[in-house]
């Protein structure tokens, strides 16, 4: 079981990590793993099933709290340079100094990333 160095480093040491990320990552690129994954009580699943009733922009106010929850109390030098940091980006794509790119050409290259491992 591999746990992200440095991060919550000691205090949720039963997480499978990898897992983890095959799960976003499948989330994220399609959806495959949606439900499959699901081990908690029935309490967890009623608010599970609550929250899936809510509006988008509420569910994902939720799960925006939720996952801060598992941090901890943030490190402000650590806020204030990702502030930064988008910032600079978004100031780069804005300017047209740096296009991006298209969401299919990104996820392509991750599932092509992906499938190779």
């Amino acid at each position: 079981m591999a746990e992200a160095p440095g991060y919550n480093a000691g205090r949720l040491p039963n997480l499978d990590w990898n897992a983890l990320l095959a799960v976003s990552c499948s989330a994220l690129l399609d959806g495959a793993l949606r439900g499959r994954w699901r081990k908690m009580s029935k309490t967890g699943q009623k608010v599970l099933d609550a929250a899936l009733q809510l509006e988008v922009s509420e569910r994902a106010e939720l799960a925006a709290e939720l996952l801060a929850s598992l941090d901890g109390e943030p490190d402000q030098d650590v806020e204030a340079a990702w502030a930064a940091e988008i910032e600079r980006r978004a100031a780069r794509a804005r300017s047209g100094e740096d296009a991006g790119r298209p969401w299919a050409e990104v996820r392509d290259a991750a599932k092509d990333a992906l499938s190779k491992r």
